[in-house]
């Protein structure tokens, strides 16, 4: 088991639903570490770099879109597989085939309305985490408990 660190960004749709505080808990009941935490608002260029992979589809005009159109809240996670483990939460991308009990499957309503993104990979989430936090913005397990114990 890899202690890894993902992305997770809880989309408009889980902001305006009234869904993200179910959402974390979710990733805090696995046992999973939250070492970063935003309200933002992406940029254009953040968007544009978050969907870099899909540059050209039909639907990239779209994502960027929909991500830059209200707030999203960011987090980043870690814990044992952690990047496995936070998409197996989700659910599959489409909520419609998304088994009950994962976050999509309990409130996702279509593919472009998912509520959450997890970063796919090791390379993906290193990669993502830098378009969202800088490295100020980012607490180790040790620094919280140390911080935590210290009061």
């Amino acid at each position: 088991m890899a202690v890894e660190r993902t992305l997770i960004l809880a989309k408009g749709d889980a902001l305006v639903r009234g869904l993200v505080g179910e959402i974390l808990a979710r990733y805090e009941r696995r046992g999973y570490t939250i070492l970063g935490l935003k309200l933002m608002q992406v940029s254009r260029d953040q968007a544009q770099r978050h969907y870099a992979e899909h540059e050209g589809k039909p639907f990239f005009a779209g994502l960027v879109d929909y991500i830059t159109a209200t707030p999203v809240v960011a987090l980043v996670v870690e814990g044992h597989d952690a990047i496995e483990g936070c998409r197996a939460t989700n659910g599959a991308t489409n909520p419609i085939k998304a088994t009950p009990g994962t976050v999509r499957g309990d409130f996702g309503q279509t593919v472009g309305r998912n509520l959450v993104h997890a970063s796919d990979s090791p390379a993906a989430a290193e990669r993502e985490v830098a378009i969202f936090f800088h490295d100020a913005e980012l607490f180790t397990r040790a620094h919280a408990l140390a911080a935590w114990l210290a009061e």
